[in-house]
């Protein structure tokens, strides 16, 4: 059998008069007829919001003597306030923890993700958590924005670390440049001359890589890491605020259910001891005063199902929302992620395009010194250096 659908289906609610469902059959005071996306029909108290595919029933003591309905001969409406339910067990198929009503833990059947197989963010982030402190309760949804914020302040780190990076490249080809001019050897001749020569050349060859570098670091990966959702922020705050907008009206509804719940209780006592009253001394003034009271706890508990359905539809207004921006947050995230991995994809990228460029700076300067021959260098020293190739002799006498 399936699952009675939870708050993240929507049911859609069977045609009826409060108190029956649609065959006609007397429900129980705060019970509703409601049929599930599967085409099952499952009933839903709007008191306690208990729930099941059996159709709940009143106990016999609790029957009007020769009717199989609930309503008072007076035509009252049924409602938790007439007459009173067995509350106690009711209660135990939910239970509401900061303005928010889950099922209990002991009774509840289990809940199908939304999806099963992704750890999604709108699955697991429904109830409330204690701050590192242990002094207050964070919600869930407030742990996703500053997973979010945090991101954010990751991905401009890493722009700050680019930064850094370009700079040490700047300062690199300054710096090589500088090195390339300097006049140190600069007589050496022949063929390790030329080498020597080409080496410092490719000093300032290498410089303007660097320099290169040092550029396109700074327009495909420091700017695009800055710039990419500027209004992050902005969003993330807008976010923040339509939850906890619809949280602190949950929360209203539900001391609105609180105190309707209590007077109802008022109303209930009041009447029960009017019914002993009049039981102890039958009048005619003692009956018009039940009759009064009957009709004030009939009120009080359609006032109970009124703020109970109005809670409901608040907490469906903001599961639906949460499940929205849940999955927002999720894809920004996702987003954010996929961003900074290509952009880091392309640093490496323009790493190795660096490393290939100083190699063909170097690689004249290789074949030059594979060139170098001392002895051929002699025979040119000599030819241009040359003082005379006539040796001298033994004088004679």
């Amino acid at each position: 059998m399936e699952d009675p659908p939870g708050p993240w289906q929507k049911p859609r609610k069977v045609t009826s008069q409060p108190g029956e469902d649609s065959l006609n059959c007397p429900l129980p005071p705060g019970w509703q007829s409601y049929m599930s996306p599967q085409g099952h029909r499952y009933y839903v108290n709007t008191f306690t919001n208990a729930n099941g595919y059996h159709t709940p029933v009143t106990p016999m003591h609790q029957m009007e003597p020769g009717h199989m309905s609930l309503r008072k001969p007076s035509g009252d409406p049924q409602s938790p306030g007439s007459p009173r339910m067995p509350r106690r067990l009711a209660r135990e198929s939910s239970r509401t923890i900061n303005c928010v009503t889950f099922p209990h833990p002991d009774t509840m059947q289990e809940q199908q993700l939304l999806k099963p197989t992704e750890w999604s963010y709108c699955d697991y982030f429904w109830a409330d958590k204690k701050d590192p402190q242990g002094n207050n309760t964070v919600s869930g949804f407030e742990i996703l924005l500053q997973k979010q914020l945090k991101g954010k302040q990751m991905q401009k780190e890493m722009a700050e670390f680019v930064r850094e990076r370009i700079k040490i490249e700047e300062e690199y080809a300054k710096n090589l440049s500088k090195l390339s001019q300097n006049s140190l050897a600069a007589q050496e001749e022949g063929t390790l001359g030329e080498a020597w020569a080409q080496l410092k050349k490719s000093l300032a060859d290498e410089a303007e890589v660097h320099l290169k570098f040092s550029s396109k670091l700074q327009s495909e990966v420091e700017k695009p890491l800055l710039n990419f959702r500027e209004n992050f922020k902005k969003d993330m705050k807008k976010y923040d605020h339509h939850i906890a907008d619809l949280r602190k009206q949950l929360a209203s509804r539900y001391t609105a259910v609180e105190k309707a719940r209590k007077a109802l209780t008022e109303r209930q006592k009041d009447l029960e001891m009017k019914t002993q009253q009049l039981e102890i001394k039958l009048s005619n003034k003692a009956e018009e005063e039940i009759k009064k009271a009957r009709r004030k706890s009939t009120q009080a508990g359609d006032d109970l199902m009124r703020c109970v359905d109005l809670y409901n539809q608040a907490q469906s207004k903001w599961f639906e929302e949460m499940v929205t921006s849940t999955l927002e947050l999720e894809r920004l995230e996702v987003e954010r992620v996929e961003m900074i991995r290509q952009h880091l994809c392309q640093y490496t990228q323009l790493r190795h395009e660096t490393d290939m460029f100083n190699q063909s700076t170097i690689d004249p300067v290789d074949q030059l010194l594979q060139k170098v021959e001392p002895a051929k260098d002699r025979e040119l020293w000599v030819q241009e250096h040359k003082t005379g190739d006539i040796r001298p002799v033994d004088m004679e006498i």
